[in-house]
C-alpha cells in the first residue's frame, strides 16, 4: 500500500489538496486543546473550560452540515475562503479578550464554530474526480485517514509549543491564522474551482433522508463523546503527572496509535461489505479506550494511548465508505459534514460529561467516559445493522450498479460513489 499512496501522491493536485485540508483543519482540529489550555491559564475551571469547548463544538456541529449543503449548492470557493476567515476572526477576539467579558467569550468561540469550513467533506467529494478509478478511490480514503491523524499527533505537539514559547493566546492566534492559508491553498486549486455537485432532488432534510446514514451518524457520535472526554481527563492527569508537556504527549499519542492503525489498514484491500467490517473495528476501538481508566503512571499511560488510538484511524476509513454509499445523489460534501458535526456533537457531549465527572470522582472516572462512549457506538452499529445493510445488496469490492437505493425514501439515484465531480 506504501506504493499505491505514492502513486495516488503523484497525481496531480492530489498531494496538494490533502496537503492544504489538513492545514485548514487544524485550528477545528485542535480547537478542543487550545480552548481547555487557554480557559485554564485565564483562571478558569475544567467545567468551564468543558463548557467553552462544547460550545464551539456545538457550533461547528450546526454550522459544517450547512455550510456544507451550500457548498454542494454554490461550489467550494464561495464557502470555504469566506469561513475560514470569520472563524479565525471569531478566535482571535476570544484571545484578545480572554474570559472577561465572559458573553463576548462565548460569542466568540460560538461564531468561530459556526463559520468552520467543512473542509474534511470538500476533500472527500474531490477524491473521485481527482484520482479517477474507484479501487484509487478507496486507497484515497484510507490515505485521508491516516493523513488526518498527522493532526492529532502534530496538532496538540504545535499547540503546547506555542504555549510553552509565547503563550496560551498566541496559540489560538497561530493555529487559526494557519486555518486560513491551508484553506486558501485548497480554494484555488483547480479541482476545487471546477467542482459541482451532482444534481440533486430538492428536500429539506438533504442527506439526513438516508436511514443509513443516520445510523452511521448515531454511532459516531458516541465515538465523538469519547474523544471529547479524552480531551478533558488528559489535563486533569496532566496537572497531577507533569503538566501541560504530558497532556500533550498523551494527546499525540492517541494521534500516533490511529497514525499506525491507519497505515496497517490500507495495507491492503478488503473484501465484503464494510457496514459489517465497521462493527468490528468498532468494537476493537471501544476495547482500547477502557485501559485508560487505570491512569499509570506517564510512560505506560502513553502507551496506553497509543492503544486506545490504534483503531480510530480504520473505523474512519471505512466510515467513509459508508457514508459514500448511503447518501442521496448530490448531498455527498453535506452528508460527509454530517459525519463531522457527529463528531463535533459527541465531543461537546463528552468535553461537557467529563468536566463534572473529573471534579466528582477524579481522573479515572473521566476516562471512564471515553470507555463506556465507545461501546455505546458498538451497541448502535449492532442494533441498527439492517439498516446498514449495503445498498443494493453489492459489496465495496464488487461491481456497482446505480440503482434507486432503499435508503433513499424520495427515489434519488444511488451511484455505488456519487462524489465524482459533475459539469
Amino acid at each position: 500500500m506504501a506504493a499505491g499512496y505514492a502513486e495516488l501522491l503523484r497525481t496531480r493536485h492530489a498531494a496538494r489538496l490533502l496537503l492544504g485540508t489538513l492545514v485548514g483543519r487544524l485550528p477545528n482540529a485542535t480547537a478542543h486543546v487550545a480552548i481547555v489550555l487557554f480557559v485554564r491559564s485565564e483562571g478558569g475551571s475544567y467545567s468551564l473550560a468543558g463548557v467553552l469547548a462544547a460550545v464551539y463544538g456545538l457550533a461547528t456541529a450546526a454550522g459544517q452540515p450547512l455550510l456544507g449543503r451550500a457548498a454542494d449548492l454554490y461550489g467550494q470557493p464561495r464557502v470555504m475562503l469566506p469561513g475560514a476567515l470569520l472563524s479565525a476572526a471569531g478566535m482571535g477576539l476570544f484571545a484578545f479578550t480572554g474570559l472577561d467579558p465572559l458573553p463576548v467569550a462565548y460569542a466568540a468561540v460560538l461564531v468561530a464554530g459556526l463559520s468552520t469550513p467543512p473542509l474534511e467533506g470538500g476533500l472527500r467529494a474531490l477524491w473521485p474526480g481527482v484520482v479517477g478509478r474507484q479501487d484509487r478511490v478507496h486507497t484515497a480514503y484510507a490515505l485521508d485517514a491516516v493523513a488526518q491523524e498527522i493532526i492529532f499527533t502534530v496538532g496538540p505537539i504545535l499547540v503546547t509549543l506555542s504555549v510553552v514559547l509565547w503563550s496560551e493566546a498566541a496559540a489560538l492566534l497561530a493555529i487559526n491564522a494557519l486555518g486560513v492559508l491551508g484553506a486558501l491553498s485548497v480554494v484555488v486549486s483547480r479541482p476545487s474551482r471546477d467542482w459541482r455537485s451532482a444534481p440533486r432532488e430538492a428536500h429539506w432534510l438533504g442527506a439526513l433522508r438516508s436511514p443509513g446514514l443516520l445510523a452511521l451518524l448515531g454511532a459516531f457520535f458516541f465515538v465523538g463523546t469519547a474523544l471529547g472526554s479524552i480531551t478533558v481527563a488528559a489535563v486533569a492527569y496532566s496537572d497531577d503527572n507533569g503538566g501541560d508537556t504530558v497532556y500533550g504527549l498523551l494527546m499525540s499519542a492517541i494521534g500516533l496509535g490511529a497514525l499506525i492503525g491507519g497505515v496497517v489498514y490500507g495495507a491492503r484491500q478488503w473484501a465484503g461489505e464494510p457496514e459489517r467490517r465497521l462493527r468490528v473495528l468498532t468494537g476493537f476501538l471501544a476495547a482500547g479506550y477502557l485501559p485508560l481508566a487505570l491512569v499509570p503512571g506517564v510512560a505506560p499511560m502513553t502507551a496506553l494511548a497509543v492503544l486506545a488510538g490504534l483503531f480510530l484511524a480504520p473505523a474512519l476509513a471505512c466510515a467513509f465508505i459508508v457514508v459514500d454509499r448511503h447518501a442521496p445523489r448530490g448531498t455527498v460534501t453535506e452528508a460527509f459534514s454530517w459525519l463531522v458535526t457527529t463528531f463535533g456533537v459527541g465531543a461537546a457531549a463528552g468535553t461537557a460529561l467529563a468536566g463534572p465527572a473529573v471534579e466528582a470522582g477524579g481522573v479515572r472516572a473521566g476516562f471512564a467516559v471515553a470507555g463506556l462512549s465507545g461501546f455505546a457506538a458498538l451497541l448502535v452499529l449492532i442494533a441498527t445493522r439492517n439498516v446498514l445493510a449495503a445498498p443494493g445488496g453489492g459489496t465495496e469490492s464488487g461491481p456497482v450498479v446505480e440503482t434507486r437505493g432503499e435508503n433513499d425514501r424520495n427515489g434519488a439515484a444511488e451511484p455505488g460513489f456519487r462524489a465524482g465531480r459533475q459539469a
